[in-house]
């Protein structure tokens, strides 16, 4: 499923009946970042959409599912079901999305080979576990580095600073857990 970020962005602003200007002084970015985005002319990566978001009471899972009807009742989630809240070389697809008062966040996580989550090291509230599914990822936790394969797992906390990288030359794919529910 191709999500058309920009448009999405527009709808949702205008849903919660802010201007572009306020948006984006809410947010701390740019007015021009936010026309950019909403015309499509620019692929924000995960964390500046958040970054984007946090101007707005709502989480990326409720961005990407933004017009779909919360489901509490709902076990099973088809491929179809799991919308991709990733960006560029790394697809995290969401189980669960409808969900309302979901309490965690599963992730089915795939990183085409050379993917990485970027130079900076992501820091945030919670707590991560995943297990290697298939190919192999370089977790770096802090000053710990370790590469991963399949059957492999790890468990932090998520306010130390993180990074993911596919080394390999076939995609990695990792089934993941973090909470509170940030996507």
């Amino acid at each position: 499923m191709s999500i058309e970020i920009g448009s999405r962005l527009q709808t949702v602003r205008k849903h919660f009946e802010l201007s572009q200007r306020e948006l984006a002084k809410r947010s701390g970015v740019t007015n021009a970042t936010i026309s950019l985005i909403e015309q499509n002319k620019v692929s924000p990566s995960v964390s500046s959409l958040k970054k984007v978001l946090d101007g707005l009471p709502m989480s990326l899972a409720d961005f990407f599912t933004f017009e779909a009807e919360a489901n509490t009742r709902q076990i099973f989630f088809e491929k179809s079901e799991q919308p991709d809240v990733g960006s560029g070389d790394i697809h995290f697809h969401l189980i669960g999305a409808g969900r309302e008062n979901r309490k965690m966040c599963v992730l089915r996580e795939v990183l085409l080979p050379g993917a990485d989550t970027g130079a900076e090291m992501l820091q945030h509230e919670g707590e991560e576990a995943g297990v290697v599914v298939s190919g192999q990822v370089e977790l770096t936790v802090g000053e710990k580095s370790r590469i991963l394969t399949a059957g492999e797992g790890y468990y932090f906390d998520s306010q130390s600073p993180h990074r993911f990288r596919n080394l390999g030359d076939e995609e990695a794919v990792i089934v993941s857990a973090n909470t509170p529910a940030s996507f």
